[in-house]
Order: C-alpha cells, then sequence, then structure tokens
C-alpha cells in the first residue's frame, strides 16, 4: 500500500532520475514533426545500382538520425522505372499527402488540411554546380509543387574530414598525425578536383583549407571540367616544393563519370582517391540542410579537429 506522500512499506519505489543541469547533460530525443514536409535527396548524373546504392545508405543515415523523417529519393536523368524521375517523385509525394488528407476526412477525423512546403529538395552535390542546379529548379517547377530547395552540402569540416579518410584510404596521407608514424606514399601537395567551373573551385577552396591544417600540406582546388585546370594547379604545387601530389575528389560520386578523376590523376601525374561516396557525415549533412529549410535544425554535425 502506499499514501499520497510515498510507500507505506519502506520498500523503494523507482522515481524518475531529474534533468542533468548544466552543459553535459543529454540532449533529448528530436523526432520529425507530425506531417512534417518530405526530404528528397535530388542525385544527380547518370542512375546506376552503384549511384542507388549510395543515395540509398545516405537516406539511411539521415533516418536514423531523425526518427519518423519521410526521406525519398529523385533522380534528375531518372527514367522513372528503376531511377524515378525528381519531378515525379516531388509530384507523387504531394499526391500522396492530399489523399492521406481526405482519407482522414473521410474517417471523421479532424484533420487540419496539409499547407507549407511538400518537400525539402537537398541536392547531392559537395558544393555548388550551376548546371545541375539549374536541372533541380527546373524538375522542381516542372513538378508543380511546391517544394523549398536546400543549398548544397558543403564547404563544411566534415567533408574534409572526408577527404582525409579517403586520402588515408588510398594511402596517400596519414590516417593520424599524432601518432607520428609515416607512410612512404604520402603526399606533400594535394589536388582537391571539383566541377561547376570558377565558382565551385572557390567554394571548394574553403574546404581545402580545412584539409590542409588536418595534413599540413599545402591543398589547391582545380575544375575538372575546365580545360588545363588540374595540370596548371598541379604544376603550381611542384613550383613551391611539392613533390608527390595527389589528386582528392571534392565530388560525392554520381556527378561525373569516374573515368574523368582517373583522367585527371594522369594528367596531373599523380595517384588520386576515391570520392567522398556514402561517407557517413554525407548523411548528416543532407539532413542538417532539411531541418535548417524547416527551423528545427538539430546541433549542426561538427567536423573532428585536426588531429
Amino acid at each position: 500500500m502506499s499514501s499520497p506522500t510515498g510507500p507505506s512499506s519502506g520498500l523503494p519505489v523507482r522515481m524518475p532520475r531529474p534533468r542533468q543541469p548544466g552543459r553535459h547533460r543529454r540532449p533529448e530525443p528530436l523526432a520529425a514533426p507530425e506531417g512534417a514536409p518530405a526530404l528528397v535527396l535530388a542525385v544527380p548524373g547518370t542512375p546506376s545500382a552503384a549511384t542507388r546504392g549510395l543515395a540509398e545508405e545516405i537516406v539511411s543515415i539521415a533516418r536514423s538520425e531523425l526518427p519518423g523523417l519521410d526521406a525519398r529519393i529523385g533522380y534528375l536523368d531518372g527514367d522513372d522505372a528503376d531511377f524515378p524521375t525528381l519531378q515525379n517523385v516531388l509530384s507523387y509525394t504531394a499526391e500522396e499527402r492530399t489523399a492521406r488528407y481526405e482519407q482522414a476526412r473521410a474517417a471523421g477525423l479532424d484533420a487540419k488540411e496539409p499547407d507549407g512546403p511538400v518537400a525539402v529538395v537537398v541536392p547531392l552535390l559537395a558544393g555548388p554546380d550551376g548546371s545541375l542546379l539549374r536541372q533541380v529548379r527546373q524538375a522542381v517547377m516542372e513538378s508543380k509543387v511546391a517544394a523549398d530547395l536546400a543549398d548544397v552540402l558543403g564547404p563544411h569540416p566534415l567533408l574534409a574530414e572526408g577527404l582525409h579518410v579517403r586520402l588515408s584510404e588510398a594511402g596517400l596521407a596519414r590516417a593520424d598525425r599524432a601518432r607520428l608514424f609515416t607512410v612512404a606514399t604520402a603526399a606533400d601537395g594535394i589536388v582537391l578536383a571539383t566541377v561547376g567551373g570558377e565558382e565551385a573551385v572557390q567554394a571548394a577552396g574553403i574546404t581545402g583549407m580545412l584539409l590542409a591544417a588536418r595534413l599540413a600540406v599545402p591543398v589547391m582546388a582545380a575544375a575538372l571540367d575546365e580545360e588545363g585546370s588540374i595540370a596548371s594547379v598541379a604544376e603550381q604545387l611542384r613550383s613551391s616544393g611539392s613533390q608527390q601530389l595527389a589528386l582528392a575528389p571534392y565530388l560525392i560520386g554520381p556527378e561525373i563519370d569516374a573515368s574523368l578523376i582517373a583522367a585527371a590523376a594522369e594528367e596531373a601525374g599523380c595517384a588520386a582517391a576515391e570520392a567522398l561516396g556514402p561517407y557517413p557525415a554525407i548523411g548528416k549533412l543532407a539532413l542538417a540542410k532539411y531541418t535548417s529549410a524547416l527551423g528545427i535544425a538539430p546541433p549542426q554535425p561538427q567536423g573532428a579537429p585536426a588531429r
């Protein structure tokens, strides 16, 4: 038996733990608001099974970070069979939202008529690419769906971290400077290869500075889609004293044909790392763009400090 003031038997009672005060308290778990717009990942490039696997892994990471998230994939060059186009994914998402509302009303529920954006479109791009972003905007317009368009994923410290990891995986950089071990093939100069012209090169340069701080070697950005840009930057690095260069693709992967990376590395006379691909931080950055667009942003993902 218990009294209003506690147990009469003297047995211990499990009481809720008080919230820990101060900055070290555990944050409340965040979930997607009811009726929130869908996150639609806009995937550039020629669709393939590898591209689909990459995109699915990225949205899976985003869902794990925000329970209840409605995340979908639309392809800029899709075929609407195995690879649905961005335009049709947006249209279908809008139709589903309307159907849910009508079903709720038909069931006698006091459902609120949906308003606001149907989706937040997040381009799967590390940096700005005017041509691809125009395709995204065109698809949104042609869908005639109210959708917000988020910015590209970079620049961000997590992308510098991802580039460092890819270089170390290829044996072109030390994985951890603090441990003071050497890598015989470690580069002493990095060509950061991007696509999208001069605007993309400038944006990549910001992430390049973060990468240079991690590796303690010079990093210069160059455009894969500008003739002579890769070779010119490689020559600048060699003129400044770098002898063993490496090419780091500042790309998620689907944006271009992978053979262009190999050709660029040959042009620069150096080895190349893999593109960022489904690096775990890519899903977190895509989610951060989505939540920021909705004004429900959780703490922004932080990059690991240079080591």
